[in-house]
């Protein structure tokens, strides 16, 4: 006769490779989110600019140099190339398009790190658009123009001109324009790899310059693991 099969059903095991899997996902979060912490409450340690110092050399450069922006960036740079050493600092003026919150304007890269990035960012032909709410502060010094910005419930628009700094806290948001032509040398300080999101999404979501992505992204990737080569976070 054949043999009765068993009333008992063998454990399953796609339940217990979940649970498996639902526990390493948890250690891994928990690991994750204690050295997120560590780090975080130490981030002062691996900067290597100074916000009040580049806001200074900013204001001389203006000053030396007037409406010649193209000399204020090669007095800016100069500076810092024997402040910060040129081994931190992008060895070639390299512009690129960005388009990011719904504005367009152009960037070089100085320096790109884990923590920090320094960039001259401008247009000459006016823009405006969304500041994004970004992990990091964001230091906008004015070179030349004039910027305009506005919070929700006031009536009147902060400006900020030539040899100012407009200073966008982490965690904030704003909107913002730049009548006509505007540069700055923007210097933000915190976790800088999830701001390259908020650059990024124009690309899929309206321009659909896909050679502009893959300069950004070259470009900021050679500078970020050739600082990480150097120890520098």
């Amino acid at each position: 006769m054949p043999s009765k099969s068993s009333s008992k059903k063998a454990p399953s095991s796609g339940r217990c490779f979940s649970f498996r899997n639902l526990s390493l996902l948890a250690i891994f979060l928990a690991a994750f989110t204690a050295i997120y912490r560590f780090l975080d409450a130490r981030l002062e340690q691996f900067y290597i600019f100074d916000h009040e110092h580049l806001h200074e050399l900013s204001q001389r450069a203006v000053k030396a140099h007037g409406e010649d922006t193209r000399s204020i960036v090669n007095y800016i740079v100069s500076e810092l190339e024997e402040k910060v050493g040129s081994q931190y600092l992008s060895s070639k003026e390299e512009w690129v398009f960005n388009n990011a919150g719904g504005a367009m304007g152009a960037m070089y890269i100085i320096h790109a790190s884990i923590t920090e990035y320094l960039i001259i960012f401008g247009t000459a032909i006016g823009t405006e658009g969304h500041t994004g709410r970004h992990t990091a502060d964001d230091y906008f010094n004015i070179l030349s123009g004039t910027q305009l910005a506005y919070v929700p419930g006031e009536y009147e628009p902060e400006v900020y001109p030539a040899g100012s700094v407009h200073h966008l806290r982490r965690g904030e948001v704003k909107q913002y324009k730049m009548e006509s032509s505007c540069f700055a040398l923007e210097y933000a300080r915190g976790w800088i790899p999830p701001m390259l999101f908020f650059g990024y999404a124009d690309t899929f979501s309206s321009t659909l310059d896909f050679p502009t992505l893959w300069a950004t992204t070259r470009l900021t990737a050679r500078e970020m693991i050739g600082n990480l080569l150097q120890f520098k976070l």
